[in-house]
């Protein structure tokens, strides 16, 4: 009898725990979806969105606290966001300053991906400087050539993206690419790092942009919304 006793409460015991645990993990998952830095600290922030993103309700984004909005426009020489017109139309007529955003690809050309932005993205001095993507690794190339010459072919593709915007980009670098490149502290632009929850420091210099959550849920999309501050 004593064993069924002692066997009992070790199945309450463990029933309890796992509860304990399932009661945190859902407060930690509502914690996460709700979470914003504070506008105290960082008055200005916004939405980075896409394709991948669904249908979003510019006008709606205001409500969840966005002052702006990135775009995702192009990547590569030829790749294009399906919802880039239509999403940089829907953020004009909801008076939501945008910008666009395009993936850099060290394997193509600069002047092939120069071409591209500048056919699916208009010159117009009221939208907010483009940002450069730098995620894709030049070693993923497989070809020391292009490795030994990321530098020079970003600054071709850089110099032709500011000519037609008519003002500086933003580097959007992620932690892999600064880590074998080193581009941020080598390059004189805006930075734009990313990291969940605590603030990025992998560039070796203050940044301008912050992708300070990629879980936020809120009225304007129907998934988690990549939220973006400015530094103050």
């Amino acid at each position: 009898m004593g064993r069924k006793r002692k066997s009992t409460w070790r199945w309450r015991i463990a029933a309890l725990l796992l509860l304990v645990a399932m009661v945190a993990g859902g407060y930690g998952w509502w914690r996460a979806i709700a979470w914003q830095p504070e506008r105290a600290e960082y008055p200005m922030q916004g939405a980075f969105l896409g394709e991948r993103d669904g249908a979003a309700d510019f006008h709606a984004l205001r409500s969840t606290g966005a002052d702006f909005v990135y775009l995702e426009a192009s990547h590569g020489s030829a790749g294009r966001d399906a919802s880039f017109a239509r999403n940089l139309a829907a953020a004009s007529d909801a008076e939501l300053p945008h910008g666009a955003v395009h993936a850099y690809d060290p394997c193509v050309p600069a002047e092939k991906q120069a071409a591209n932005f500048v056919t699916i993205v208009p010159r117009d001095e009221q939208m907010l400087p483009p940002a450069i993507a730098l995620d894709k690794l030049a070693s993923e190339c497989g070809d020391p050539i292009i490795e030994a010459g990321l530098e020079s072919e970003l600054t071709t593709f850089i110099n032709q993206v500011e000519s037609h915007a008519g003002q500086p980009v933003v580097l959007k670098v992620s932690r892999a690419f600064e880590a074998e490149h080193g581009i941020g502290t080598r390059m004189e632009r805006n930075l734009w790092l990313e990291r969940d929850f605590l603030e990025p420091d992998y560039a070796g210099r203050p940044w301008t942009l912050w992708t300070a959550t990629g879980h936020l849920r809120g009225e304007g999309s129907d998934g988690a919304l990549r939220w973006v501050v400015v530094q103050p």
